[in-house]
């Protein structure tokens, strides 16, 4: 399985980008969100989801692991395929189709392209306790591009702390120390867990 590829972005539309890695250039299918984010950028690390069928093998990018996430999240959903997935990320933000999926909003998801009632219901059915489970991005309050507390506390996650008291802890430890690694983010965070 892929997890993501870095490079040189040769070609860059709404819907694809070309990116060049080691004299290779993938195809991958993206996100309008994914799109604006890379516009301007010669150089662009995406993380990656593989779909394969019996015709073709596909890569869909996306610009950060949330938005794959998420993605993943809503072709777990019977009758939601890559590409109606893809429409609804091109159609609104991260935070808006998991705060509409946890509040029951059907008629936000019906006013994507493609999402009729019966849809947009089964994705609420499917996905609320799931997301419901997982903070909205929205809420975190992490810089922008700050990978430093996204990787640590996506560490933290998966060693099976809960997301919200991670959270605070490790707001408070980068607020006192901004230089502060990864590893000293971590490291920091469980003598306070």
């Amino acid at each position: 399985m892929f997890e993501y590829i870095k490079g040189i972005v040769v070609d860059l539309t709404p819907t694809s980008v070309v990116v060049e890695t080691s004299g290779m250039g993938y195809f991958l299918n993206i996100s309008l969100n994914t799109y604006s984010q890379l516009s301007g950028h010669n150089e662009a690390q995406l993380y990656l989801h593989q779909v394969v069928r019996e015709d073709a093998h596909l890569l869909f990018g996306f610009i950060n692991a949330n938005e794959r996430g998420l993605f993943r999240h809503l072709i777990s959903v019977s009758g939601v395929g890559a590409n109606t997935a893809r429409m609804m990320l091109s159609s609104l933000t991260t935070s808006e189709i998991q705060s509409a999926i946890v509040s029951s909003n059907v008629k936000v998801l019906q006013s994507i392209k493609g999402i009729g009632a019966k849809t947009a219901q089964r994705i609420i059915i499917e996905l609320k306790d799931k997301l419901g489970k997982e903070t909205d991005i929205s809420e975190f309050s992490l810089e922008e591009n700050n990978t430093t507390k996204e990787e640590a506390l996506s560490a933290l996650v998966m060693l099976g702390f809960s997301k919200n008291s991670v959270l605070k802890i490790i707001n408070k430890i980068y607020t006192a120390n901004l230089n502060a690694s990864v590893e000293d983010l971590i490291k920091l965070a469980l003598k306070q867990l």
